[in-house]
């Protein structure tokens, strides 16, 4: 029985069962842990914060956000609860309010090492919807320093407050006493400009932009730039031909015994008469005759026209860029001289300044309403050189909304496709599209997407994104909701 008994009794676990049992509990503790942080992960994603992303290092210094944008009417509209909301607003700085996006840590450094430096002056009474694009589309391609001689809805104390906080900008305002400085300038006592003087409109402003440049040379001077240029905010340089998208190479590539080189001049070939935003809606110019055959000029003369009265509809001698030197004196808006020789010059073969001009419907009532001359054939040509912006002018001030809208139909938009084909086949016409400013860029999973930034006048715009953006120096983990900017939203739209 003792035997029996001895039998029967429970046996104490063995080592054996121990182990397995510690195993199977570790196993199952494996294969549950990175099922909850991924399902943790999840949800924080789908809510659309609390995720620590490597993009919050782009998050925003208070000490670079622009003045005035607090206070912006748009700053609240539509932000409530949103999901979206709340990754945007840490990156933007603070809570719902919109700024201006320009970040600590990713400028534009172009002030310490890079060469040639390079600067652009203006004379302008746009506004931010117009100086802005211009102005940072520039900078990507290489400008660090702009003079910005301001008037009109320039100087107002809003636009003016956003533009003096940009590193690398100095706007200069028409007071009593730059009129004074400028009324004491040697080009007063000189011929080359002399059939200009005291003459209204388009012959004042050719004048001014004149003794603005020479300032704006004593400016280059003093800043340490290389090369000056002179645009107007309507235009846009186009470094083709460089060994990369860059104006700054264009020049550094440029041998050191040239004195000033020259852009041809592209015109803008609007297909609608809706255009709003020409930088981003158009893409089909006509290339200037510097860069076509004899054969194909003339051959096609009459039908690129189409019954006005030049080849282009205003200037066609293009834009220049002179080396920052001793004795540089400006020879008119379009080009440089100097005063103790003869500038070494040269024509680029395929870079070109980009020339919007009458882009937009409404350019014709602007232009009208910056001149007060009488809409005659002969007090026009009292106050405008060319022949288009002659007759525009009058039919700005004498016609109907409807009349006009006809006439900028039948003369400015490019509605028939056939002749559109043809002449782009022929050289005539061509697609430009960089400077609609699409990049491409790695995210941090190895793929490419395609970024573009416009300023259209949205409401809200809501798309995902992934990756780091440029030119107004965008970037946001899931989506950049809405930044709105003296009451213009900027958006941003991401494709895959």
């Amino acid at each position: 029985m003792a035997g029996l008994h001895t039998a029967l009794r429970p046996q104490p676990p063995s080592s054996a069962a121990n182990n397995h049992s510690f195993i199977a509990k570790l196993l199952l503790l494996l294969t549950l842990l990175p099922l909850s942080l991924a399902l943790f992960a999840f949800f924080l994603q789908w809510r659309g914060g609390g995720v620590d992303d490597p993009i919050s290092r782009w998050s925003l210094d208070e000490s670079h956000k622009f003045p005035g944008m607090d206070s912006s009417p748009l700053a609240t509209v539509g932000h409530s609860s949103s999901s979206h909301s709340s990754d945007c607003s840490m990156l933007l700085g603070h809570s719902n309010t919109a700024s201006f996006p320009y970040f600590r840590d990713w400028k534009f450094e172009f002030e310490s090492d890079l060469k040639p430096k390079i600067c652009i002056t203006t004379s302008t009474a746009a506004g931010l919807e117009q100086i802005l694009p211009w102005m940072f589309y520039h900078k990507v391609v290489g400008v660090s320093t702009f003079f910005l001689f301001v008037e009109g809805k320039a100087a107002s104390p809003a636009v003016a407050k956003v533009l003096e906080s940009i590193p690398g900008v100095k706007v200069i305002y028409r007071t009593k006493e730059l009129e004074e400085q400028q009324a004491r300038s040697r080009i007063w006592n000189e011929t080359w400009l002399s059939s200009f003087f005291y003459k209204p409109c388009n012959y004042e402003l050719f004048v001014k932009q004149s003794l603005n440049m020479e300032m704006a040379i004593v400016m280059a001077r003093d800043a340490g730039a290389d090369w000056i240029i002179h645009l107007d905010t309507d235009e846009l340089l186009h470094p083709a031909g460089a060994r990369e998208y860059s104006l700054r190479q264009l020049l550094l590539d440029v041998p050191g015994n040239v004195d000033m080189v020259i852009f041809p001049n592209y015109e803008s070939s609007v297909e609608r008469d809706d255009i709003k935003e020409p930088f981003t809606e158009v893409s089909m110019f006509k290339k200037n005759y510097d860069h076509l055959t004899k054969d194909t000029y003339f051959g096609m003369y009459k039908e690129s026209t189409r019954g006005n009265p030049n080849y282009f509809l205003t200037y066609g001698n293009g834009k220049s860029a002179a080396r920052v030197q001793d004795h540089l004196r400006p020879n008119g808006a379009h080009r440089w001289h100097n005063y103790m020789k003869t500038p070494n010059e040269i024509k680029l073969e395929e870079a070109a300044v980009l020339h919007y001009t009458y882009s937009k419907f409404s350019d014709l009532t602007s232009r009208r309403d910056r001149c007060g001359c009488k809409p005659t054939k002969e007090d026009v040509k009292r106050c405008f050189m060319l022949e288009f912006d002659r007759a525009a002018f009058i039919i700005a001030s004498t016609a109907t909304e409807e009349e006009m809208l006809n006439w900028y139909r039948e003369h400015v938009v490019w509605t028939d496709r056939t002749l559109n084909l043809k002449l782009l086949r022929k050289g005539i016409l061509t697609r430009i599209y960089a400077p609609m400013v699409s990049f491409t860029f790695p995210n941090q999973f190895g793929r490419k997407r395609v970024f573009h930034l416009t300023n259209r006048l949205a409401r809200v715009s809501d798309h995902h994104s992934g990756f780091e953006g440029v030119w107004c120096i965008w970037c946001c983990h899931c989506i950049c909701s809405r930044i709105s900017l003296q009451g213009q939203v900027f958006s941003i739209r991401c494709d895959q």
